[in-house]
């Protein structure tokens, strides 16, 4: 028997931060660790850092560290990565159609009261 593996997928996706994360590494070719951690509100150095090497053991991210004082680290999506592209588009295209559907459907409830 065939199993569900959309289980996988969104173990990758899943969570407050990783779509955020992807979100600014797909929108800048590379970033810094401070970069990200200012481009996106509320995440910390920790969290940041996990969801960081989570994507990284995943192929998703890569890392690179230059030898030089202080350290100098980067991060992009790496070409595997790029193949979720498609699927953020169409989740963020889907959202969006979601919360159209649900004002309108909120604004036709409010008519009828």
């Amino acid at each position: 028997m065939e199993s569900c593996e959309v289980d996988t997928a969104l173990e990758i996706l899943v969570g407050k931060w990783k779509h955020k994360i992807l979100f600014q590494l797909m929108t800048h070719d590379v970033m810094r660790f401070n970069e990200l951690k200012r481009a996106i509100p509320g995440i910390t150095q920790k969290m940041l850092t996990s969801q960081l090497r989570e994507l990284e053991s995943h192929d998703i991210v890569e890392r690179k560290v230059y030898p030089q004082i202080p350290p100098k680290v980067e991060y992009s999506i790496s070409e595997y990565g790029k193949s979720l592209q498609p699927v953020l588009d169409a989740m963020h295209e889907w959202g969006k159609n979601h919360t159209n559907h649900l004002n309108r459907a909120y604004a036709e409830t409010n008519e009828q009261s």
